[in-house]
């Protein structure tokens, strides 16, 4: 949901000071800023779903002295659309494609009350209903197909727990590095070191810039970043097998899924063909 950020909104207070403090001093240099590197996606959530998309990692929060209390997303900052604007079109988006199955990802949560948490499960719930997929099921897709399920929801906090419907945190495998080289090496040697989690995991392809970075590179953006290494991290997606073995993976994150004509999904579908050969 970062193809939306909004400008103009606060930095979230769960960044590092020295972000929240240059916010206070200079916003109109700093906003800007943050947006240029928080940016991690250019295409709509529906755009991506078209896309092949079926993976949606969403940072839910809620802006302290909002009082409408509207969830949004965030990352950085805050987005300017809202979430019950953004899944109310993925539910429209899966009522015209019955037998596609979206996998969501809720978490950080920042500035989200017990109260809050309970109105935005409610939400979920009553948006999505029989579509979704109970924790307690093994999803393959013609169970889902047979079931009518379309959606897998992660909630990750501990109010989410006590709901059938509501899935766990998953595991998430993220270098936190900015050379795509030492993101393929930390992939790896997790697949060797810790192996394939029982159920859903991801295997991040995303690059982390920090405040050293950003300011040895003023004129480049998490795009640009991005570009430059796509080429050595596809070559990477290209070379895994999915699976139960090991050394399988299970869900790949990237960003900018958009770019150089939807490639990434290309390859990551392909990949899905070798589970039926």
């Amino acid at each position: 949901m970062t193809y939306c950020l909004d400008e103009h909104s606060p930095v979230l207070r769960s960044e590092p000071r020295i972000l929240v403090v240059l916010d206070h001093i200079a916003p109109c240099v700093t906003r800007p800023c943050v947006k240029k590197w928080a940016t991690t996606q250019d295409l709509s959530i529906s755009s991506q779903l078209d896309a092949g998309i079926r993976f949606l990692d969403l940072r839910i929060a809620h802006k302290k002295k909002d009082s409408k209390r509207t969830f949004r997303f965030a990352h950085g900052i805050y987005s300017l659309l809202t979430v019950k604007e953004v899944l109310t079109d993925v539910a429209h988006w899966l009522e015209r494609h019955t037998k596609e199955v979206v996998i969501i990802a809720l978490s950080a949560f920042d500035d989200v009350s017990p109260v809050q948490h309970n109105n935005l499960i409610g939400f979920l719930i009553q948006l999505f209903g029989k579509k979704l997929c109970p924790k307690s099921e093994t999803p393959s897709l013609r169970a889902c197909w047979k079931r009518g399920y379309q959606v897998i929801l992660s909630y990750a906090d501990p109010s989410g727990s006590g709901y059938e419907e509501l899935w766990p945190e998953w595991d998430y495998w993220w270098a936190n590095e900015s050379d795509p080289n030492l993101v393929i090496s930390y992939l790896e040697h997790q697949k060797k070191k810790a192996g394939r989690p029982d159920g859903f995991f991801m295997a991040g392809l995303n690059l982390t810039e920090d405040t050293r970075y950003v300011l040895c590179h003023l004129t480049r953006s998490m795009k640009s970043m991005t570009l430059q290494a796509f080429t050595v991290l596809m070559d990477w997606v290209k070379k895994q097998r999915p699976g139960s073995c090991k050394t399988s993976v299970n869900i790949i994150c990237a960003d900018f899924v958009g770019i150089s004509r939807n490639e990434f999904c290309e390859i990551v579908i392909g990949l899905n063909a070798e589970l039926t050969t």
